[in-house]
């Protein structure tokens, strides 16, 4: 099955790009047909890209541009504008929603309002990638504000209230100065109270 050529091929490429005002998201979206020869059968079926420009301040949507290069009709492409629709959104809880509610279904593009809502969640790790970069070409290391704003509370298992990523933080764990990935809640506790227990039996023998 490994050597078999592949019936369909989907790839997604998402590309962050940040400056002080804004983060520059371009999500691009192809769909071949490997087993196709490009001339009696089709191959490329679909080439498009959405990017999309948010204020880092607000996390609000400042501009999108839609761009379809490669569509089964020529009429595809009359739906482009639609996505500047999403302009003032914020990228923050209840995106995928308004994206839903703008471009969804026949008001849009299928395949661009997936793209669209791939962004979301794009946009969490590029302030992450951000902060990491910044603070590596600074010299610091990472603040815990960063890593766990309102923003990141509750968007998966790892960051729910009362989880294991908070009961992390509280305990002392900090981003980027433990390894990657990161141990174990049990195995941080676990060094911890091993360290401890060197620093009694130091202070014994002074």
């Amino acid at each position: 099955m490994n050597d078999a050529i592949p019936t369909h091929r989907r790839t997604i490429v998402i590309e962050s790009f940040d400056s002080d005002e804004s983060f520059e998201i371009v999500a691009s979206l192809q769909d071949e047909r490997p087993w196709a020869d490009g001339e009696d059968l089709v191959s490329d079926v679909h080439r498009m890209s959405l990017r999309m420009l948010i204020d880092r301040a607000t996390l609000t949507v400042t501009d999108v541009n839609a761009s379809m290069e490669r569509t089964p009709h020529a009429e595809c492409t009359a739906i482009e504008p639609a996505f500047r629709s999403l302009i003032g959104v914020s990228v923050t809880r209840g995106f995928n929603k308004e994206v839903s509610e703008r471009v969804g279904r026949q008001r849009g593009c299928t395949h661009l309002d997936f793209l669209a809502k791939a962004i979301g969640p794009a946009v969490i790790q590029t302030m992450a990638s951000a902060s990491s970069r910044r603070a590596g070409l600074a010299g610091i290391g990472r603040t815990v504000s960063q890593d766990t704003g309102g923003w990141l509370r509750n968007t998966c298992h790892l960051w729910a209230e009362g989880g294991i990523g908070l009961t992390k933080i509280s305990e002392g764990w900090r981003p980027g100065v433990d390894g990657y990935p990161a141990r174990s809640l049990v195995e941080m506790r676990r060094r911890r109270a091993s360290s401890v227990s060197f620093d009694e039996v130091d202070e014994d023998r002074a």
